[in-house]
């Protein structure tokens, strides 16, 4: 693998786009959506997040 490959090379998770449904800025927790309707909790205190905003998920946390 290389960092040219399309998972992480660590873990071969994926990072998926999703969107903010709910913020709780205390805890730094958020409820997202994926394109397919799923949802996760996913820590977002790695990110500006704001509810409407996409984040770039990995691993159970906003990178982007």
């Amino acid at each position: 693998m290389s960092c040219d490959d399309d998972v992480c090379i660590t873990c071969s998770d994926q990072a998926v786009p999703m969107v903010v449904e709910q913020l709780d800025a205390a805890s730094g927790l958020a409820t997202c959506i994926d394109s397919d309707g799923a949802r996760a909790e996913v820590d977002v205190t790695l990110v500006d997040a704001a509810v409407g905003a996409t984040v770039l998920v990995h691993a159970g946390a906003a990178i982007a």
